[in-house]
Formats: C-alpha cells, sequence, structure tokens
C-alpha cells in the first residue's frame, strides 16, 4: 500500500506533487508561470495487466530532455500523455489492486483491503467516507466526479485487478435506482476503457437483508448486482452478510464493523473473490 510523501517535480506535462499518498493523491494544480503544455487526450492503449508504463511513453519536456515515468518516485503524480490526466506511480504495479471504494473500505485494516491482501495483493484506495455511485461528501464528488474532476486519481500502469465497492451512501442519501445503475455504468465502462487487460470485479452494499431491516440497502446491493451482471462482470453480493454470518454484534455503529467484524468480512470476501478466480496470479 502507497503511504510515501511525493516530492515536487514538474517537468513539461510530467508533475509529481509535494502531497501525502495513502492511495489516491488529492488534486494539485500546476505552478503559476511554468508553460506547462496541455496534452491531448487520447483512449489508454491495450496492455498486459501488471505493465508499469505503457500507459505513456516517455515526454520529451520543455527543456528537451526525455523524462521516463518510471525513473519517478512512488507517490510521484504523473501527467499520463494517453489520456491527459495525472495519475499516481506505484511501486509494484504488477501486484497492486485498485480499490475504489467508500467508509467500508477507507480504513487501512478495513475488511475490503483485508481480502485484497489475503490473495496477494498490494493495494491502492481510490474513494473517501460519504461518497458512493451518486453520493459525495460536500469536498469529494461520487465516483465517477471525483475521478474526472481529479479529487483523487488513479494509479499510472496496469493494475491486475479493480474492485469497486459501495453503495451504502446512494442508500442512505436517496439515490434512485436509475441515477445509481447510470453512474455505475459510466465508472465501470471508463475503467474497462483504461485498464482494459484488468479484471473488473464488484462488491455491493452490506447489510442486514431485505427480510432483517436492511431495506435501501438490500436493494442497491441488489441493483449493483444488475448493473454487474450487464457488464459481464463478477459481483459479490453483501447486502445480507450482517445476518447471514451473525456479524450484528461485531458492528461499532448502524453500518460500520469494528476490528473484530473487519476481520471476519474480510476472510469471507477473500474466500469469496478466490473462488471467483480473482487470487493474484
Amino acid at each position: 500500500m502507497l503511504q510515501a510523501s511525493t516530492r515536487a517535480l514538474l517537468i513539461g506535462p510530467v508533475i509529481a506533487a509535494s502531497v501525502f499518498l495513502a492511495g489516491c493523491g488529492a488534486a494539485t494544480e500546476p505552478a503559476s508561470g511554468t508553460g506547462t503544455a496541455a496534452v491531448p487526450r487520447a483512449a489508454a492503449p491495450v496492455a498486459a495487466p501488471g505493465e508499469a508504463v505503457a500507459a505513456g511513453s516517455a515526454v520529451v519536456s520543455d527543456l528537451g530532455a526525455a523524462v521516463d515515468p518510471a525513473s519517478l518516485p512512488a507517490g510521484a503524480l504523473y501527467r499520463n500523455p494517453a489520456n491527459g490526466r495525472n495519475e499516481v506511480i506505484v511501486g509494484n504495479i504488477a501486484h497492486t489492486a485498485l480499490l475504489i471504494g467508500d467508509s467500508q473500505s477507507e480504513p487501512q485494516a478495513s475488511w475490503p483491503r483485508r481480502a485484497l491482501a489475503g490473495l496477494g495483493y498490494d493495494v491502492f484506495f481510490c474513494g473517501k467516507g460519504g461518497t458512493g455511485f451518486v453520493a459525495s461528501n460536500g469536498t469529494t464528488g461520487n465516483y465517477v466526479d471525483a475521478l474526472q474532476r481529479g479529487d483523487w486519481h488513479l494509479p499510472y500502469g496496469f493494475p491486475p485487478l479493480v474492485l469497486i465497492e459501495g453503495g451504502g451512501n446512494d442508500a442512505k442519501q436517496g439515490a434512485s435506482d436509475e441515477q445509481i445503475a447510470a453512474n455505475a455504468d459510466r465508472l465501470i465502462t471508463t475503467i474497462k476503457q483504461r485498464y482494459p487487460g484488468a479484471k473488473l470485479a464488484m462488491v455491493g452494499t452490506l447489510g442486514k437483508g431485505a427480510d432483517h431491516g436492511g431495506a435501501r440497502r438490500a436493494e442497491v446491493d441488489a441493483l449493483l448486482g444488475t448493473v454487474a451482471a450487464d457488464h459481464g462482470i463478477p459481483f459479490v453480493s453483501v447486502g445480507d452478510w450482517l445476518t447471514r454470518y451473525g456479524l450484528e454484534s461485531q458492528l461499532k455503529d448502524s453500518v460500520h464493523m469494528n476490528g473484530e467484524g473487519h476481520r471476519a468480512l474480510g476472510a469471507l470476501l477473500g474466500d469469496r473473490l478466490a473462488e471467483l478466480g480473482l487470487a493474484l496470479s
């Protein structure tokens, strides 16, 4: 998991920002007066999972020197010439899973992170508590908006697995089925375009189940399963896991797990992902 403070570097379209990264970096702006050239947007090329530098070739700076992204330190922001976006350099992209999620995934010892670590992955997290497919938290947009406007940054290169988790905040904030499905579709399409060689999977909305007071959370979980099926990607339904596995006593509040709960759910999710063939090969 990337936890290094970045160092400042600005050469043409290559940017390494001085921000602390525990996953996705915060948005940064080029320093004024640098003459940073705009980079034409283009579709990212098809590449093998784990390929570290295929997303963009070495860039010639204003000073005439070629800058190879492979030479940048882990945690640096790099302006990817293939898509014009700032992305984070990851030290071991071939063994890194990209996790997009909310407060269920955000803690360092969260159950989704534990599951991925148990399957052999380093984890790079993009997301924020209080957000979802439609929900925002006031400073960070929903998953698609946050990605598009740079509230957080994707990793550079091609991770072997992308796991998307969420939906609880959409249920809480009253997002409609149509809004959730449309934004989930947009996010999946964007991720497929950006990481065409990666495996992609989804984890639904943790809850108690429709028959045990799960209400809207269970409905959103089922809806996300339908979206995943439409895209042909594996989906793990967790909408009734709290009651199915007797984990309500391991909640620290109405929706979040305590440490013991994170460990239990991490093991369950890891087993399910392994059954789907998503362990690091």
